[in-house]
């Protein structure tokens, strides 16, 4: 049995791995290290998230079912037993399967359809948000002999949640440093008239059944796709992020969750793209089938996002959307009811809070150009 002190000194470990300047994919990796330790488990899930919908992106996991992706992850966002958006609204930022059903996994669609194939016994559900948005969860199975996750267990893990989840958006922000490093020492790829800025294709769209398999997909899916992080064999040509927001939709369809369909993802040097779903049209057979597109994220959402790694306060993030519409400083004074004394302080705030020393340089962080001025 794990003792208080060895639990302490783990909770300390933790908190200096995620204290440290690590992108969250060796942060995630050193943590999870970390956790085995303390909490031995048999596979594991951990996607992080878009801080406002919480739809799941990135994912970093090892499965014993790669070939069911698309099913484990439908099952997964039309379980409540222990979703991820109900711990965030719960008590605990962790529960075990068995505590989440009351001692009757069969109760977990998760469980039923795919985890006791497996001989998962019990899972420990963990999820990483703060005031600013969520910003991933922790899935843990354990199978064969293992046994339950005891209570000691998932306590330990609810106590490391919140520092995890500051770690997780710390690196999300010292990720869009590094990318505008990158892009200031890189040569921009040429655009071509009437194409998008940076040269990003044009929107895609897949389609998909009711399993969440692929039915058809648009010209441009696979310039999109190369961009993406690629899932496991077999879906190497469809990114998880597709199926995330499907079943995301589904979930909402179903009343499991009311969170939007989408997800803002980053790609690299400063340039992001936004995952939707919705229902198509009712086709001859009678069905209406799912749809993602992948398309460049909007100026806007971008600015939402980065004012949550940030840590920016409401005040701060409205001023940052107003300097990015053009306005100077007397405007945003007017437009917020403040002195202009108070706008500058507030920037203030916010280069220190961003690293950057003007303005000009605050919105080409914020919106992945070389100058700033706002997106088109």
């Amino acid at each position: 049995m794990t003792t208080h002190w060895a639990l302490s000194r783990s909770l300390e470990r933790i908190g200096h791995l995620c204290g440290a300047s690590m992108e969250d994919h060796e942060m995630r990796a050193a943590v999870l290290a970390e956790l085995g330790s303390v909490v031995p488990f048999s596979w594991f899930a951990w996607p992080l998230a878009d801080p406002a919908t919480c739809t799941g992106m990135s994912p970093m996991a090892r499965i014993p079912c790669p070939e069911e992706l698309p099913a484990l992850i439908k099952l997964k966002y039309l379980t409540e037993a222990g979703r991820w958006t109900s711990l965030l609204d719960g008590g605990s930022p962790a529960v075990t399967l068995q505590a989440a059903t009351g001692g009757n996994p069969a109760l977990s669609p998760l469980w039923d359809g795919i985890l006791r194939r497996y001989e998962v016994t019990d899972v420990l559900f963990s999820v990483f948000g703060d005031k600013y948005g969520c910003w991933g969860w922790l899935d843990l199975w354990r199978c064969g002999d293992g046994g339950f996750f005891t209570d000691v267990e998932s306590t330990y893990l609810a106590t490391a949640a919140p520092v995890i989840a500051a770690g997780l958006r710390r690196s999300r922000a010292a990720q869009m440093k590094q990318d505008a490093r990158l892009r200031r020492g890189a040569r921009q790829p040429e655009i071509e008239e009437g194409s998008p800025r940076r040269g990003l294709p044009g929107q895609a769209v897949l389609t998909l059944d009711a399993g969440l398999g692929i039915t058809g997909r648009s010209a441009s899916a696979a310039d999109w796709i190369s961009l993406l992080q690629p899932g496991p064999s077999p879906y190497g040509t469809v990114p998880a992020e597709v199926f995330n927001v499907a079943a995301q939709l589904l979930a909402r369809e179903a009343g499991i969750d009311s969170h939007e369909a989408s997800a803002r993802v980053p790609i690299g040097f400063g340039q992001w793209a936004v995952l939707r779903s919705f229902r198509m049209n009712v086709g001859k057979d009678g069905e209406a089938p799912l749809a993602v597109t992948i398309q460049e994220c909007p100026a806007a959402e971008r600015l939402e996002v980065f004012a949550r790694c940030f840590g920016l306060t409401p005040r701060q993030r409205s001023l940052l959307g107003l300097a990015a519409s053009g306005l100077d400083t007397a405007a945003m004074a007017a437009a917020l009811g403040i002195s202009h004394y108070t706008v500058q302080d507030q920037f203030k705030a916010v280069f220190a809070a961003c690293g950057v020393r003007s303005r000009n340089a605050l919105l080409a962080l914020a919106l992945g150009t070389e100058t700033g001025a706002p997106s088109a």
